[in-house]
């Protein structure tokens, strides 16, 4: 028998499978325009949540509301940090159902000092974060979003750059006349770490117009003392005005710089998907929704949309953190069903999707990937068997058994799926966080779509593979 041929999914769509495929497309397009952050993401993932009948956790613990089959339940950690579980008909010691997405993407952050004043431009240091190349986030519009944490208590949002009557924000490049030194150097050393500063301003502040401005406290430390730096007091005045938070205001920030702008079509076809964040939002977003659709499931299902995998799982809203095992165990109470033995045996007999991205052929790019075990854009949702870099090393492998009732699935539940590694052996690779919930010795495969620019300013994906993908987590959901 011939090596199975994976298809081009569109070719078999009806105008039904067409019109869900575009309308699903167009609810993850406007989820991603408006959501950039973790903090966005959990923020609008509770709010839909909660007019599908989800509970607050917290709030059941404190009023010791037992839970039964069919309820349903969020638990939210440190606001960047979401679970959502449906309750299953059948007993919760048989394992859940798992989706596990991150809502963290590649981007810069401000440093926790980051304004300074040099030759009369203000300017923010910054600290990228996650796996970049540092040259692609030059000469873009970027917009600022996150949250400033004063010492009362209160959280002020920010959110610049984004509508259309804002201001953007951006990182200068060197023009091709002065840049002989710096087309010699490699790529990653074009343009370095401490390279990555943000321009602010240019206007020094008005001393007349600041000195009738005493209302505006704060906004310039000692600002009767001479000072030089006229720029970046206008710049604090501006943030003081606005958003009444001081130079100091800033250290107990989260403040992140991203690609300003909506998500768009691509291509002529409209067959595509650009847009920011889409590693691994396009998987959360999809996880979400089968969440949502799966009612009265026999096993409890369970998705996760956690924080930090980008830059190792480390952290408290990490997933190597403990608040997935400990929400289990709050769960298991509710159900009047806690031990510790039992706690293990949930997790053990747990089944597990890792939800995130894989590296999708590219003909611009064609020498990086094997042809036969790469993932194509249009064929549908992936199924990686393992990922690590040079020889499996830090990979989850899943067990043959586990892919072989996968596959049952998918084909059962009209999913088009295909097979995928990343990258070619020697080239490189890369994880998720398959290999932390594998530790439970629950059964973890690694399922997502193909995506091309990963990791860049703007990601490309496939609305035929997103739709897949979609299909997949409910079937999972339902029936694994």
């Amino acid at each position: 028998m011939l090596k199975k041929e994976y298809k081009y999914a569109y070719l078999g769509y009806t105008a039904e499978d067409k019109s869900a495929m575009t309308e699903y497309a167009e609810r993850y397009r406007q989820f991603i325009s408006k959501n950039k952050t973790e903090r966005e993401c959990v923020e609008s993932f509770i709010s839909l949540a909660k007019g599908y009948g989800y509970r607050d956790l917290n709030d059941l613990i404190d009023s010791k509301t037992p839970l039964k089959a069919g309820d349903k339940v969020y638990a939210n950690y440190m606001n960047k940090t979401l679970l959502t579980f449906c309750i299953g008909s059948e007993s919760v010691s048989s394992g859940l159902n798992i989706l596990g997405s991150h809502v963290d993407s590649p981007r810069l952050d401000l440093k926790p000092n980051p304004l300074y004043e040099d030759n009369k431009f203000a300017m923010f240091k910054t600290h990228y974060y996650g796996g970049v190349k540092k040259y692609q986030w030059v000469t873009l519009p970027l917009a600022m979003h996150g949250v400033v944490a004063k010492k009362d208590g209160s959280v002020m949002k920010i959110c610049i750059g984004e509508d259309e009557n804002d201001p953007v924000l951006g990182i200068s490049d060197l023009l091709p006349h002065l840049s002989a030194d710096q087309m010699e150097k490699r790529l990653r050393e074009a343009i370095g770490g401490e390279d990555l500063n943000i321009c602010a301003g240019t206007f020094p502040i008005d001393s007349k117009e600041n000195k009738d401005s005493a209302e505006n406290k704060d906004a310039v430390e000692n600002k009767d003392k001479a000072t030089t730096d006229k720029v970046k007091e206008n710049i604090l005045q501006i943030l003081n005005t606005k958003y009444d938070i001081t130079e100091e205001d800033l250290f107990s920030s989260e403040i992140e710089l991203v690609p300003a702008g909506s998500a768009r079509d691509y291509g002529l076809d409209r067959s595509m998907i650009l847009g920011y964040g889409q590693d691994d939002r396009v998987c959360a977003y999809a996880s979400f929704e089968a969440q949502m659709e799966v009612n009265n499931p026999k096993y409890t299902t369970c998705s996760i949309f956690v924080d930090k995998e980008e830059i190792g799982s480390y952290g408290a809203s990490g997933m190597q953190s403990q608040f997935f095992e400990n929400s289990v165990a709050e769960i298991l109470e509710l159900l009047g069903e806690f031990s510790n033995i039992k706690l293990r045996r949930v997790l053990a007999n747990s089944r597990m999707l890792s939800s995130d991205v894989s590296a999708g052929y590219d003909p611009n790019f064609p020498s990086v990937l094997e042809k036969n075990n790469a993932p194509y854009l249009g064929k549908g949702v992936v199924l990686m068997k393992y990922t690590g870099s040079r020889g499996k090393v830090a990979s989850n492998e899943s067990n043959a058994e586990y892919v072989a009732k996968l596959r049952d699935l998918m084909e059962k539940n009209n999913v088009t799926w295909q097979t995928g590694e990343l990258g070619k052996i020697d080239q490189g690779g890369g994880g998720t966080i398959a290999h932390i919930l594998a530790k439970h010795g629950m059964d973890v495969i690694d399922c997502g779509v193909p995506v091309h620019s990963m990791h860049a300013p703007w990601e490309i994906t496939s609305k035929v593979d997103l739709y897949e993908m979609k299909k997949a987590y409910v079937a999972f959901l339902k029936d694994a």
